[in-house]
């Protein structure tokens, strides 16, 4: 469908009793957060695949802290944008409403969404190594690296690394969201990620009109009901 072309889709998600969202990477680098993946995701010469598992944590946590805390600085530097916002206000006026995101920026609590789903956590949060506690930490830079919980145990991100399983019952609750709605929204996403790639064919198959809102093609632009070449900030208040 051409991406001048939005009135289908307008009346598909302005007809919907229930919304469900994935967003990707794509939204928030639009607010200016790097992908920290693929070609421009170096940082000191590492690869992200290379810090962000459990193994170079144990290997060096400090390392891994100082990634984390350059992450967290110029992400607190970014704003919702116009997405976030048009997203904000789709949770209004819709009764059922879920954001999946894989994101672990915020920037979706910040604009003012409320029903989110973390598949991938989220940086401003921190879990004991040792006792498991899990608390909200904002301040930037961390006065030290590693931080430590009161507990006296290391406390690392409470984000999902390469290797690791999303957070207990997430997923279900992802493909219940993805189930029950009548119009699923891809924003952002390079669908090459799961298991959230995987909710984009669970929604279809349920009976969503899926709709995605891309800069680029991705896997599953040939199989959805409407797909929509560029910014999801210029597109998305459009469509809401």
């Amino acid at each position: 469908m051409s991406d001048l072309d939005l009135s289908q889709p307008r009346e598909w998600i302005a007809q919907a009793a229930g919304i469900a969202i994935l967003t990707g990477a794509g939204i928030s680098a639009e607010s200016g957060v790097p992908t920290f993946r693929g070609a421009g995701g170096l940082w000191n010469d590492y690869r992200a695949e290379d810090l962000a598992t459990p193994e170079a944590f144990t290997r060096d946590p400090k390392l891994v802290w100082q990634w984390y805390n350059w992450r967290r600085e110029l992400i607190a530097k970014a704003e919702p944008n116009p997405a976030h916002h048009a997203l904000v206000q789709l949770e209004i006026r819709k009764r059922i409403f879920t954001l999946i995101t894989q994101n672990v920026d915020g920037l979706h609590d910040r604009a003012g969404n409320g029903k989110i789903l973390k598949l991938h956590g989220d940086i401003w949060r921190l879990r004991c190594m040792q006792c498991g506690a899990n608390w909200p930490d904002r301040r930037v830079p961390l006065p030290k690296l590693p931080p430590h919980c009161q507990c006296g145990g290391i406390a690392r991100p409470n984000v999902v690394w390469f290797g690791e399983p999303l957070p207990d019952g997430m997923m279900k609750e992802a493909e219940h969201a993805s189930e029950s709605a009548q119009v699923f929204l891809v924003i952002g996403t390079s669908a090459n990620v799961y298991p959230a790639a995987s909710l984009i064919p669970y929604a279809r198959q349920s009976g969503a009109k899926v709709i995605e809102i891309n800069t680029e093609e991705t896997p599953y632009s040939n199989a959805v009901d409407c797909a929509l070449r560029g910014p999801a900030g210029e597109i998305l208040p459009k469509l809401v």
